[in-house]
């Protein structure tokens, strides 16, 4: 088994910045049975990054603040204590709805924390704007993820269908 840390404290962990946050890489465990990363993402309110498809699967559990996650063609309304799960190979992004939000992402594989220091060296952070589209789509396409035709960055819109009616939302 490789650890990258068994205890990571607090302050502890490589910032990541990127335009839908700060993405703190938490530790990278690998085993037998696969490979998991986990990230500690602080995201300010703002436009978020344009729905994306990744060839990994991932994990969002909501420590502070609340969200709107685009998962596939639904939105879910997610606060403190809330979990969303993003499948591989399906469209999804979020959209802090209050000042901030804090959450866990947990991802299968290694390649999250590559895309994610990737990003954080090519691509301006901050609110997404066009003239990063083009360092967005070369980054992406270094990592296997896809992003939708054409340059618009469309948000998960807020109000959207709600955690406890939505299916894909667990309703």
């Amino acid at each position: 088994m490789t650890i990258t840390s068994p205890v990571v404290r607090t302050d502890e962990g490589a910032h990541l910045p990127m335009i839908d946050g700060d993405h703190i890489a938490k530790t990278t465990v690998r085993d037998a049975h696969g490979t998991f990363e986990v990230f500690e993402v602080h995201a300010p309110a703002g436009p978020p990054a344009p729905p994306h498809i990744s060839p990994w699967s991932a994990v969002l559990y909501v420590l502070d603040g609340s969200l709107t996650v685009l998962v596939d063609s639904a939105t879910c309304a997610v606060g403190p204590g809330d979990l969303v799960t993003l499948p591989a190979g399906t469209p999804c992004t979020f959209t802090v709805t209050g000042d901030n939000a804090r959450f866990l992402a947990v991802t299968t594989g290694d390649g999250a924390g590559r895309f994610f220091a990737d990003a954080a060296a090519s691509v301006p952070a901050g609110p997404p704007a066009p003239a990063s589209i083009a360092a967005m789509r070369a980054v992406t396409a270094r990592h296997g993820v896809r992003l939708p035709e054409g340059d618009r960055v469309t948000p998960a819109s807020p109000g959207g269908n709600d955690a406890r009616t939505s299916p894909v939302c667990g309703g």
